[in-house]
């Protein structure tokens, strides 16, 4: 995207423009007349592909100096553009659309959900907020107070902020699944718990995650039925909401956890989705989950002894890999496979003794590939 307050362009217009004669000349070396050439309709001046290009109204790209009222943008009139929320209070913004980056400066007391961010979603001098964010990379500075439900790629950053608490992404609307891939990011990479604090003080935790049981709508609301968004149907269960919520870094429950792992096919993501579906239905939970490119030596030091089994799925395309966790659950996944992955290749864990070491390797690896 072109910059907003870009220069205007020093190249004349067709009205400013000393005009060519419509009747041109050739001097000859045989005779001394001189020879007309072309004819006397004049030639249209020559478009770029710049000229051509849709005229951006800075305005339709902010949210500035707002109160009390319910704004935002629907599906379709950001498509990928940045976005600016600034000096807005008590408000209700809903970004329902994906964009480049946005920025969210001096804001207080404002429930806002933000669709998914290619770039950078950062906050600045704001406090007292609640909001929904999915972007590649979250980052807050000066800020007081913040309930973040985040699905994020990279990890997080916090500085010189205080009273920050997080949860897991939980949300749907109808074009997010589509936002999501015109934005690049993938459901299954949220590292919305992995939290840095650039700016530690000792004694004092700056940050927190959100009790387990948050429910989203409890602190972002749907939108007012008499709003502009009335026509967007927003759902905040866990079970509908388009990334897998993931128990992050709060304390698992069992000692027993299981790697399995869906290699690049037709179905690859509705699979994860049917596992998800079928192991939190038998009491199992879903710890965290990435999807990662990887090469053959990659295959040989995450999966070890399986490495030759599986050197050539991985050419296909992407992994996607989930840690489930609780007693029993390595049998559960290995049943699941069998009664509903037969002709699925995937990978899961042998046996609780070794299933541990595989979620290391796996999730360690992912996280080194991703730079995290």
């Amino acid at each position: 995207m072109g910059c907003f307050f870009s220069k205007k362009s020093k190249r004349k217009s067709p009205e400013k423009e000393e005009r060519a004669p419509t009747t041109t000349t050739v001097e000859t070396t045989t005779t001394s007349n001189a020879v007309p050439l072309g004819n006397n309709a004049e030639e249209a001046p020559k478009q770029y592909s710049w000229d051509r290009r849709e005229k951006v109204d800075p305005k339709d790209y902010m949210l500035t100096g707002l109160k009390d009222v319910t704004v935002g943008r629907l599906p379709g009139k950001l498509n990928g553009q940045q976005f600016v929320i600034q000096e807005c209070e008590n408000c209700n913004i809903y970004v329902f659309d994906h964009s480049a980056t946005i920025t969210i400066d001096d804001c207080v007391n404002c429930r806002i959900v933000l669709g998914p961010v290619k770039g950078s979603v950062f906050f600045r001098d704001c406090k007292d907020i609640k909001c929904v964010v999915a972007c590649q990379q979250f980052r807050t500075r000066d800020c007081k107070k913040m309930e973040v439900f985040l699905c994020c790629a990279t990890q997080p950053i916090i500085e010189s902020s205080t009273g920050m608490k997080f949860g897991c992404f939980q949300y749907y609307y109808p074009d997010l699944a589509f936002h999501f891939k015109d934005a690049g990011l993938s459901i299954f990479n949220n590292n919305w718990s992995n939290i840095h604090d650039f700016t530690p003080v000792s004694g004092e935790n700056n940050w927190g995650l959100l009790p387990e049981d948050s429910a989203v709508l409890d602190f972002v609301p749907v939108p007012d039925p008499e709003s502009e968004f009335k026509s967007v149907r927003v759902l905040g269960d866990p079970e509908r909401s388009i990334v897998p919520l993931t128990k992050g870094g709060r304390r698992k429950d069992s000692e027993e956890s299981c790697l399995f792992v869906f290699f690049a096919g037709e179905y690859t993501t509705a699979n994860a989705r049917k596992l998800i579906d079928e192991a939190t239905a038998k009491g199992f939970v879903l710890i965290q989950t990435k999807e990662v490119s990887m090469r053959p030596e990659d295959v040989k030091r995450v999966f070890q002894n399986n490495a030759d089994d599986l050197t050539e799925w991985i050419t296909k395309g992407p992994v996607i890999a989930l840690e489930l966790n609780g007693d029993g659950v390595v049998e559960a996944c290995k049943n699941i496979t069998s009664e509903v992955f037969s002709g699925t290749k995937v990978f899961v864990s042998e046996n609780k003794n070794t299933s541990s070491r595989d979620v290391d390797n796996f999730f360690n690896f992912a996280d080194m590939q991703m730079g995290l």
